[in-house]
């Protein structure tokens, strides 16, 4: 049997989601694998999913996390794009067959045989376990260079939150029609990414929200130009088909009728939150404005690195509260209520405690 190195973290081992004090062992370093020791990582909204087993696919025990920023500590033989010391990121994905159009396409995270970061199983045959834990092995070519002046905690929830929402924007045709009106629907750790991103773009940005409790610091922390309260209808009618684009990020059951009626003629609407249950698609009001609702899952590895760099050279970060490792369970427990400002990050560095 290869070597093994012993790891430390907290993990989920039935559908109640809660998660306690976990040893297990990651793979020894090969030639082309990075060693990393973790120093931050983000809370997903997958993450919750995951752990309480809602969609299905759990398989116990559960390390969750992929939003990871930490320090290379080793490197294989035929690692050349990092050395020890090296500052990086590692997110959802860490493996992938390599050799498919897909893959060609650096779309890895599109490939049949895409390894997840955590909840999947290795090129080894062995389990992944993600970011909630002190150290993970990563074959080089998913790990990510992280941008020198964007903080480690900040900065972790880019390799899931980031990405997600610049994929999308940049492939359905946002990045580059500046003075354009973009909605984003839900105003959490997507979100609120979301609207830097906008902003940075030159986009007319407008938070669409189910209540009024967010729209101070959408429009005056995040600099977003309007906001939307969705359950007024005065609003929804004052705004009908006034927006290009909106991202949808809501990761609950959710209406999407409100959202296309707000959509111009040839509006996109591009979903990326991951509700456990199926949503109505309303047919009607497609046909009537040739609109488009489509989808998008983070994105590949260049577009990653891609979407870190924008960041680096426009200040953007997320907005985060910071928790120690054992205060995951009461983090999740207000991740499942929305309460939270906008993404939980676990300093893993100084509160993972080994016992």
């Amino acid at each position: 049997m290869a070597g093994q190195q012993k790891a430390f973290g907290w993990a989920a081992t039935d559908p109640s989601g809660v998660l306690s004090p976990f040893h297990f062992s990651r793979r020894e370093n090969g030639a082309e694998d990075v060693t990393i020791k973790v120093l931050y990582c983000g809370v997903c909204h997958s993450d919750l999913h995951n752990a309480k087993n809602e969609w299905g696919f759990t398989n116990y025990p559960l390390v969750p996390g992929h939003e990871m920023v930490g320090l290379v500590t080793k490197t294989g033989e035929n690692v050349q794009k990092f050395k020890v010391g090296d500052r990086v990121g590692v997110g959802v994905i860490v493996g992938s067959c390599r050799t498919c159009s897909i893959c060609e396409q650096d779309l890895e995270n599109y490939c049949p045989k895409l390894v997840f970061t955590y909840n999947a199983l290795d090129k080894d045959g062995t389990k992944t376990y993600g970011g909630y834990s002190d150290i993970i092995v990563v074959d080089q070519h998913f790990v990510l260079r992280f941008p020198d002046n964007i903080p480690s905690d900040s900065g972790a929830p880019l390799l899931c939150a980031g990405i997600t929402v610049y994929s999308p924007m940049k492939y359905y045709g946002m990045t580059d029609q500046p003075g354009k009106h973009l909605g984003v629907a839900g105003l959490g750790g997507l979100g609120h990414v979301a609207v830097k991103f906008g902003k940075a773009f030159g986009l007319k940005v407008t938070v669409i929200s189910r209540s009024s409790d967010k729209e101070d610091e959408a429009i005056n922390k995040l600099g977003a130009d309007a906001f939307i309260v969705s359950s007024d209808p005065a609003q929804l009618k004052a705004a009908l088909g006034t927006i290009d684009f909106i991202i949808d990020t809501i990761a609950a059951v959710h209406s999407l009728a409100p959202l296309l009626g707000l959509l111009k003629m040839n509006g996109k609407l591009i979903t990326v939150g991951l509700p456990n249950k199926p949503l109505e698609l309303p047919i009607f009001p497609l046909v009537l404005g040739r609109k488009l609702v489509g989808g998008s899952d983070i994105g590949g590895i260049k577009e990653t690195q891609e979407m870190l760099d924008f960041c680096g050279k426009h200040g953007i970060t997320s907005d985060i509260e910071l928790i120690r490792m054992d205060e995951i369970n009461t983090a999740m427990e207000r991740l499942a209520k929305s309460d939270v400002r906008y993404r939980f990050v676990i300093d893993v560095r100084n509160s993972l405690v080994n016992t």
